[in-house]
């Protein structure tokens, strides 16, 4: 078993910059090689993936409406990711979603993602 817990949500006025943080937790054995992301829903939208990596950095992916504004990182020594921010927009604001699984399964990082976190939310104001 993997938890995941979120940090970093808040509320901001659009063009500033958040940093979200996940840490993972469970078992020992292969708790480094965890491909982690994060996604997003707001009220009324569909879940969509924000960001992703494999375990190892070597792969990332981003949606469209976030690429160059955000920045998805990891600190493996911590099996921690992170999820830099910047340039908020008000159409950014929904619950941001941690997610991990273990690596090596072969799906694409898009999913699926066996391992969620309760989610943070994140506010941009106008």
């Amino acid at each position: 078993q993997v938890q995941l817990e979120e940090s970093g949500g808040g509320l901001v006025q659009a063009g500033n910059s958040l940093r979200l943080s996940c840490a993972a937790s469970g078992r020992a054995s292969g708790i480094y090689e965890l491909d982690m992301g994060w996604f997003r829903q707001a009220p009324g939208n569909e879940r969509e993936l924000v960001a992703a990596t494999t375990w190892n950095g070597g792969s990332r992916t981003y949606a469209d409406s976030v690429k160059g504004r955000f920045t998805i990182s990891r600190d493996n020594a911590k099996s921690t990711r992170y999820l830099q921010m910047n340039s908020l927009k008000p159409e950014d604001t929904a619950a941001y979603f941690c997610v991990a699984r273990y690596a090596y399964t072969g799906y694409p990082l898009a999913g699926p993602y066996g391992y969620w976190g309760q989610g943070t939310q994140v506010t941009v104001s106008p």
